[in-house]
């Protein structure tokens, strides 16, 4: 009966990835209406209109499996309450007309579908052409409408809680509902991840993934081609707590991120090639541990077996996988990682591997509650931190504090989440502790640093949160 019990659940949850993101009367949704009515206030005084609706996107944390989805393996991530609403009237005229509730944003006009997305320049309207340009390309719009869009974001920016992402996926909602089309939240989910491209990241497609499948109150483990989801039930008594060192990092604005993706890349290459696999068909690191059959503790032994700790020069990766500069250039590369020239490729796919067996642990641990589970969980979180900062490079001196110091101040568990380089820590907090432990962090790291005036943009407390959806006017 229980395994009938559990795999009608499974069912259930996949079939609502086949459904569209929920389309709600504005007057009853649960939302702050208050802070509705603010985005439309300003909307009108911008437009002379009132808006039809309203489409909205959440940011996101990821618990645990930190830089893998584009490596093919499975994510722990929940959406958090923090999201970006955009509110819109579609116009006859094909123009696409952006303002912002933040004045620093400039607002930004342009054709439905004569404009460039510029890469070298990620300024915030070019993630919503990136949503735009997505989804009229993906339900073929020959003719989209206009809209006259007033964009309302509380995701911090730039703080590894992809913030980016919702913007891009919540533009994308908007063209399709403004267009009155309807695609599947798995389909949007996989045609954001994809369009994200145009901005010059290439990530796994986590942050869309969750953006349109969470559901209030479960965490998701979600896994990669094809695109699956699976609540995962979160231990009471716990809560989480979003920290941000203050350190800004935009990923699309230098080439950090991309050089891991390349990196990762290129010592899945160099491992295929050593054991004889046509290493041109190996797509990432999950593909060539599914082309060899072995366990991820069994990679673990091939990374050790196959790579060398040492930088990889250009020329010797050149030399192993039996190509000039160029083809390599055009195999592994990316268009502003052709200028990196040397690789640590043990310590990406040893980062890989073993965060991926972190994520398996983390979800068995969830589904069988052992009476130390917090703990165990906690511990898990601390490992991928220091994997993520010591073999994976991706964090920095300031975000390393602030985790120190959450573990120091009662968090079962700590660690930085998102692309790192700056951003967020997300902290696995007793309950009832979690009062004296925001007390400690505010005072040991905000406060003795002068940055008091930002405690309540950069600390706080979650709760998983709810996926996308669109808020008609009524």
């Amino acid at each position: 009966m229980f395994t009938d019990h559990m795999t009608l659940i499974c069912h259930v949850i996949d079939k609502m990835a086949d459904l569209p993101p929920p389309v709600q009367n504005l007057a009853e949704a649960k939302v702050d209406h208050d802070r509705y009515a603010n985005i439309k206030e300003k909307f009108v005084k911008k437009y002379n209109c009132e808006p039809k609706f309203y489409a909205r996107a959440p940011g996101r944390v990821n618990l645990i499996g930190e830089h893998i989805d584009y490596c093919g393996y499975g994510v722990l991530p929940m959406a958090i309450e923090q999201d970006i609403v955009i509110a819109v009237c579609p116009t006859s005229d094909n123009q696409l007309y952006l303002s912002n509730t933040d004045d620093k944003f400039r607002d930004f006009q342009c054709s439905m579908t004569n404009f460039e997305i510029n890469k070298a320049k990620p300024d915030w309207h070019n993630y919503v052409l990136c949503g735009v340009k997505g989804m009229t390309e993906f339900i073929s719009l020959t003719n989209p409408v206009g809209m006259q869009c007033m964009v309302d974001g509380c995701v911090p920016n730039s703080a590894g809680l992809s913030s980016s992402s919702a913007l891009v996926c919540c533009a994308a909602l908007a063209t399709m509902q403004a267009n009155n089309q309807s695609r599947s939240k798995k389909e949007i989910a996989d045609m954001c991840a994809s369009c994200e491209r145009y901005i010059g990241t290439q990530g796994g497609g986590m942050d869309q993934a969750i953006s349109f499948m969470a559901r209030p109150g479960t965490a998701k483990k979600i896994d990669f081609n094809p695109l699956s989801e699976e609540d995962v039930i979160l231990p009471e008594g716990v809560a989480f707590v979003i920290s941000n060192c203050c350190v800004e990092k935009n990923k699309a604005a230098t080439s950090d991120f991309n050089t891991r993706v390349v990196e990762c890349r290129l010592a899945m290459q160099v491992m295929a090639k050593s054991k004889e696999l046509q290493w041109q068909e190996c797509k990432n690191l999950a593909d060539l541990q599914n082309k060899l059959k072995l366990s991820l503790q069994d990679m673990a032994g091939i990374v050790e077996a196959c790579l060398h700790k040492e930088e990889y020069s250009k020329q010797e990766v050149c030399e192993i996988l039996g190509v000039t500069a160029e083809k390599l250039a055009e195999t592994s590369l990316s268009a502003n990682t052709l200028h990196v020239e040397k690789f640590r490729l043990y310590q990406r796919a040893g980062h890989v591997y073993s965060e991926a067996r972190r994520v398996e642990e983390f979800q068995r641990i969830c589904k069988e509650v052992p009476s130390d589970a917090a703990q165990r969980l906690g511990t898990l979180m601390n490992q991928s931190h220091e994997s993520c900062s010591q073999q994976y490079e991706c964090s920095c001196t300031e975000l390393d504090d602030l985790v120190n110091l959450c573990i120091k101040s009662g968090a079962i568990g700590s660690r930085l989440t998102g692309a790192g380089w700056g951003g967020c820590a997300v902290s696995m907090v007793p309950s009832s502790e979690l009062s004296e432990f925001l007390r400690k962090v505010k005072d040991g790291y905000y406060v003795v640093r002068g940055l008091e005036s930002r405690v309540d943009e950069a600390l706080f407390a979650t709760q998983p949160g709810s996926g996308a959806a669109v808020y008609i006017q009524s």
